[in-house]
């Protein structure tokens, strides 16, 4: 799962990302609103926290370039604002939720997650065969017994789960569960999934597809 941080004040933007890597979402950061569109439309993100308050491009009109360009990122707004019309306001341009300033980042870190849970074929738990996962929770298992996976193992998991039998190709795995400093030239992916699969253990779930990429059986 990406996430993407729009906030203008480095350290909160900052803490922000480095939490919600903590609970294992790849997260890039903008720090204005023209960045914020640019990565918009450079990658694919399943939610953008966005501060309503932003430099150079206004946190509004962010929201409604957005939506009127067709991501269909889920877009948690941020503000100081914290009136009902301003909320109603928010929402009105686009917005999926709005969370005032200041915030407990344990509620940001749970609006995040209900907003991913909300996007397109997002089952709250994703099951193929004997291997579940749940997305809330973060915790994965196979014919009961837990497995101990890192973020990026978990990460890769998910997407090959959610594909559901479909072909996921190496760079879609690279671009949607690692962030933006990742470096597309590394066998970063593959060395991934070569632990995730020894995690899995036998018979064998993750199959790769020759020139395509990977799917799970």
């Amino acid at each position: 799962m990406r996430v993407l941080v729009v906030e203008d004040h480095v350290e909160l933007a900052r803490d922000i990302a480095e939490g919600l890597r903590d609970r294992g979402f790849a997260t890039d950061v903008a720090y204005d609103g023209a960045d914020a569109l640019h990565k918009g439309a450079l990658y694919r993100y399943d939610v953008i926290v966005l501060d309503r308050d932003l430099p150079v491009v206004h946190g509004d009109a962010v929201c409604v370039a957005l939506r009127d360009g067709g991501s269909d990122a889920r877009i948690l707004m941020l503000t100081a604002a914290a009136t009902v019309g301003d909320r109603v306001e928010g929402l009105n341009l686009g917005a999926d939720d709005y969370l005032p300033k200041p915030f407990a980042f344990e509620e940001l870190v749970a609006r995040v997650h209900a907003l991913a849970r909300r996007a397109p074929a997002a089952a709250p738990v994703l099951v193929r065969g004997d291997v579940v996962l749940d997305r809330a929770r973060r915790r994965a298992s196979r014919a009961g017994r837990e497995l101990s996976l890192t973020r990026k193992e978990l990460g890769v998991l998910e997407l090959l789960l959610a594909a559901d039998g479909a072909v996921v190709s190496a760079e879609e795995l690279l671009e949607r569960a690692w962030d933006e400093n990742a470096d597309p030239f590394t066998r970063t992916v593959a060395v991934t999934l070569g632990r995730l699969r020894r995690k899995l253990g036998e018979p064998e779930v993750i199959e790769t597809v020759l020139g395509a990429g990977y799917r799970v059986r």
